[in-house]
């Protein structure tokens, strides 16, 4: 990662830091001008509800940052999500299948096909474009292959899971929300502190480079998608939490949102610069901004992905900038 430093003022700031506060600032921006317009909008609330509502996303942008880092893609994603809410719903509504099978059961379905995914990228030589857009298909055909209904759960431990909270007076998290937030600690953990975290960066850094250093490409090539997969699964069943349903509709275009996400958060797209803490933003600044909209009342929520559409654009140039200006 560059280590160049951009100053104004006498104040130096290192250019890698650049994307990730500026995507921070527009997100206190944003609140702010909300708080100024909407009495309710500058409650805590507001911003915990944000995780509730996006809990899902937020873990399957932590896998998404993962893979992005090491310069690839996971289009996938979306899928894997329905699949695992079809699951959910098919073999704990119909089948009458234990939660506690289940859970372990999607998590293991996410984690397979992200690791054969990986595996095939990697020995293959297949652009991860490719590949995941295969993997696309399968778990969205899969889906419509088990039912084409949309299942509601009502098994009351899964419901009970679903609807649990955890309370400070007037404030709440919910289990899906808890959830989302350890994951993104253990992730901030592993990338930061880890020998295998380092190696995402080196391969996103150079592939070619991190080869002849002797480090394993092929492992954690394999392992960035594994953890994708069980990320997008994880984020399949919290949303069965947040639906309390199964659908193989659910989740169209959320590979595009976790994307948008991640390099909001200033995340390269090309890999090896970007932080989770900034995919974190990133998910916070798009969720915002569907709050924003549904204060106001009068947009469409359309207007969310024009919103979102302009952002991704305005980032893209910002690294862009931030970066040639290094060279």
């Amino acid at each position: 990662m560059s280590t160049a430093s951009l100053s104004r003022g006498g104040l130096k700031v290192p250019s890698k830091y650049v994307p990730v506060l500026a995507s921070f600032g527009l997100f206190v921006l944003m609140f702010v001008i909300g708080a100024m317009r909407y009495p309710a909008f500058g409650s805590a609330q507001v911003i915990l509800n944000i995780f509730v509502d996006n809990a899902f996303l937020l873990v399957v942008a932590v896998g998404m940052t993962f893979v992005i880092l090491t310069g690839g893609i996971d289009l996938s994603v979306g899928a894997v999500v329905a699949l695992g809410t079809v699951l959910c719903g098919t073999l704990i509504q119909k089948h009458g299948v234990s939660p506690y099978l289940v859970v372990p059961l999607v998590l293991l379905v996410g984690s397979g096909l992200g690791l054969t995914m990986g595996a095939i990228i990697h020995y293959f030589e297949i652009q991860p474009f490719i590949v995941t857009l295969a993997g696309l298909f399968l778990a969205r055909g899969t889906c419509y292959a088990i039912t084409t209904d949309s299942i509601t759960i009502d098994e009351p431990t899964f419901s009970g899971w679903a609807q649990a909270t955890l309370r400070v007076g007037d404030y709440f998290l919910t289990a899906g929300a808890i959830i989302a937030i350890i994951v993104v600690l253990i992730g901030i953990y592993v990338l930061h502190y880890t020998r295998f975290g380092r190696n995402v960066y080196a391969i996103g850094g150079s592939k070619q480079s991190a080869l002849l250093m002797g480090l394993p490409v092929a492992r954690t090539t394999m392992l960035v998608y594994t953890v994708s997969g069980f990320c997008a699964a994880l984020g399949g069943i919290l949303l069965s939490f947040y639906t309390l349903s199964g659908f193989g509709s659910l989740a169209v275009g959320m590979e595009l949102d976790a994307i948008a996400a991640v390099v909001v958060g200033g995340t390269l797209l090309t890999g090896g610069s970007g932080y989770l803490a900034g995919s974190v933003v990133g998910v916070l600044v798009l969720g915002l901004i569907q709050t924003l909209i549904s204060f106001d009342g009068t947009l469409s929520s359309w207007w969310t992905r024009i919103f979102i559409a302009t952002l991704l654009l305005a980032f893209i140039l910002l690294q862009r900038l931030v970066f040639a200006r290094n060279r």
